[in-house]
């Protein structure tokens, strides 16, 4: 029996490819389920037939992995160069175990070489190491102690990238914690950033650099530092047009994901979506990169008030067949982008009020830990029961606000957030008079237009920028008043 899954046969043909695809197909399938469907019955000898299938599927899937196409444009440019490299060590290894000197020699000569061009320093010193031994083995002096030097060269960068590593990996580590740990991260990235630095100085080699590099634009992401991401992302697509960045190494798509970011959060809405729309086919439709770069783009659009343009990018990105795929946290966001969109412009979305109004009522379920999309959604239901003039409901997402911002909004980051919390609480105790609240708005606007948006650590997102859901709130009073 062949060791791997013959991918063009029809799934009916074999019980193995009938259980991908009922995996597939089913994601919360049962053991018991599975059973039955593909032998009829739970039974004990079935559940028993069910458990080696598994491991049978599962160990000729793990066989396949060795013909993956590295190739493919989707995956990282450094992926196709890096498993170069480790097929040919796993075939080196394989001959020098069965003492194929001559060939395993060759076969690592050119792994290192290829190594030293990707800068895939790992590599060569496991290469190095091969060579060592089939030197020391044949009694070969001259190539032995040529290896050994230039191994001892290869352990003293591998060594500096490793501390590098370490120091990169802790400040991830330490990112993906909770909001407060994040928070913590910023205080210690100015000496994560200057250790970077000086072992960058003692090896200047791309995964020292592209820890160095990704540091920066974590420090910057964090502390709200949009235009210095802007131009560290420029210096460094700079240094790639002048060569000087290894091309085997450097993946563009990072450098314009963060760029286009960047423009949304530092207001160059314009250039950010010239940017956008000269990006956008970098990235395949297929990855989830490619939506989370949409919505970038989408905001973009919504920030600059081309709805047209987002209305298209919205379609886009619902007409894509892999957004079935995506997680429901992610699919959630994109509802919420078009319920927003569908508020300010419902010329461009055939959305009926009935699926409105109920999606008002399923949004509080989106964002459970409070430090998301809670705000979004309550601004949103605040404006929608205004325009219905429902002032029992405007009061109680107004109330949900409060304690929100009471929880939520204390740190001096949160600002942005607070003072529009300050201008919808105006609405009320105005008594919903569009004219009061304007006068009396305006400092507060004024405040609001001179603050900066938060940075990654005081997470938030503002769909539309609260400036001109301010001048929307205006305006709904005054339908009100009507």
């Amino acid at each position: 029996m062949m060791p791997l899954l013959d991918f063009t046969q029809k799934p009916t043909q074999s019980k193995e490819l009938q259980l991908l695809h009922l995996l597939q197909t089913r994601d919360s399938v049962t053991m018991l389920q599975a059973v039955r469907e593909l032998y009829g019955s739970g039974s004990a000898v079935n559940q028993t037939a069910l458990r080696k299938l598994k491991s049978r599927v599962q160990h000729k899937l793990f066989n396949n992995l060795f013909f993956l196409d590295y190739t493919d444009a989707r995956h990282p440019v450094y992926r196709r160069y890096e498993q170069e490299c480790l097929d040919l060590l796993y075939q080196a290894g394989v001959l020098l175990r069965e003492g194929e000197y001559v060939m395993s020699e060759k076969l690592y000569r050119r792994c290192q070489r290829l190594a030293a061009e990707g800068e895939f320093n790992q590599h060569e010193v496991t290469s190095l190491l091969g060579l060592r031994q089939i030197y020391a083995e044949q009694r070969q002096a001259g190539k032995y102690r040529h290896a050994v030097k230039q191994l001892g060269a290869a352990e003293r960068l591998l060594h500096i990238e490793q501390q590098a590593s370490e120091i990169f990996w802790e400040a991830k580590m330490m990112l993906s914690d909770k909001v407060r740990i994040r928070q913590q991260l910023l205080t210690k990235l100015p000496e994560f950033v200057r250790q970077m630095e000086v072992l960058y100085a003692q090896a200047p080699v791309f995964r020292v650099y592209d820890h160095l590099y990704k540091l920066r634009l974590m420090q910057q992401e964090l502390s709200g530092d949009y235009e210095g991401i802007i131009q560290t992302t420029s210096e460094s697509e700079k240094l790639w047009e002048a060569g000087k960045l290894n091309a085997k190494r450097f993946d563009r798509r990072y450098n314009m994901f963060y760029s286009v970011f960047a423009h949304l959060q530092a207001r160059r809405l314009q250039a950010g979506l010239e940017l956008a729309a000269q990006y956008l086919s970098a990235f395949h439709r297929s990855s989830g990169n490619w939506f989370v770069f949409m919505e970038h783009y989408l905001l973009l659009a919504m920030h600059a008030s081309a709805y047209g343009k987002a209305t298209e990018l919205l379609k886009m990105a619902f007409d894509n067949p892999f957004f079935s795929k995506l997680r429901t946290a992610a699919q959630q966001r994109w509802e919420l982008y078009r319920a927003y969109l569908y508020f300010v412009a419902p010329e461009n979305l055939p959305v009926r009020n009935l699926h409105f109004a109920q999606l008002m009522h399923v949004l509080p379920e989106y964002s459970r830990d409070k430090q998301g999309l809670n705000v979004a959604i309550l601004i949103l239901q605040f404006l929608y029961y205004l325009k219905q003039r429902n002032l029992e409901e405007v009061l109680s997402r107004l109330e949900g606000l409060r304690k929100y911002a009471g929880t939520h909004l204390r740190e001096a980051a949160a600002l942005r957030g607070r003072l529009f919390f300050r201008l919808l609480q105006l609405t009320v105790t105005e008594n919903f008079d569009e004219a009061l609240c304007r006068r009396k708005g305006q400092p507060l606007l004024a405040k609001l237009a001179q603050t900066p948006m938060p940075g990654e650590a005081f997470a938030g997102i503002e769909i539309i920028p609260y400036e001109n859901l301010w001048q929307l709130t205006l305006h709904l009073m005054e339908q009100v008043e009507q």
